[in-house]
């Protein structure tokens, strides 16, 4: 069976590593969309507006096919693929890494810019919390109210999270299942007459 659970980071972590001059100040933040990445990139270009590059990797998601790494002007490959590295080997998701370089006047060349910008993001993580979030599939069920006390027998027993519930002319809540729950709690819910379920 596939885990259903990754890891990820609490709260903001930093991180710092100078070579020949060249200052590299690594911040790594938890996110969980794009959007919430370009306003930390934002942020982050306002506070640093006179560093040299802003390099940055994140990863979304439980799996590997949501990432993306910017070298920010650096040689290609030379920083924002070291710094997606050291997010992959801690084996980390929803994060975001942004390593901000202030130029010290010596060029480093590609193995030093690689190792600089490794370096700092690992001590970013290293400093970090981690926090286990659990993967999950969205589902919405529909229902009568007279049904609510069996359908929340359900939600409680199996420990559902909630997204969303409308109580108006009919009962309508968006569930978040566990993944490797997922086929028995829709089954459960199946059982009940009168229960309409949506899959997404």
């Amino acid at each position: 069976m596939e885990p259903d659970f990754y890891n990820s980071i609490a709260s903001i972590s930093e991180g710092y590593f100078r070579d020949r001059g060249s200052k590299f100040y690594a911040f790594a933040f938890p996110v969980e969309t794009e959007d919430e990445v370009k306003d930390k990139l934002t942020l982050l270009k306002k506070e640093h507006f006179n560093a040299n590059h802003h390099v940055y990797a994140f990863r979304l998601g439980a799996g590997t096919e949501h990432v993306r790494s910017s070298d920010d002007g650096e040689p290609a490959n030379s920083s924002g693929k070291p710094v997606l590295g050291q997010i992959l080997s801690h084996q980390l998701s929803d994060i975001l890494v942004v390593v901000v370089r202030y130029f010290g006047g010596v060029k480093l060349g590609v193995p030093g810019l690689i190792n600089a910008y490794r370096t700092a993001a690992g001590e970013a993580l290293k400093s970090a919390t981690p926090v286990q979030k659990t993967i999950t599939r969205p589902l919405s069920v529909s229902f009568d109210y007279k049904l609510m006390s069996q359908v929340m027998r359900i939600v409680d027993e199996e420990n559902i999270a909630v997204a969303s519930r409308d109580f108006s002319s009919q009962c309508n809540l968006a569930l978040n299942l566990r993944k490797s729950r997922y086929e028995t709690i829709v089954e459960r819910f199946r059982q009940i007459y009168g229960v309409t379920i949506i899959e997404s």
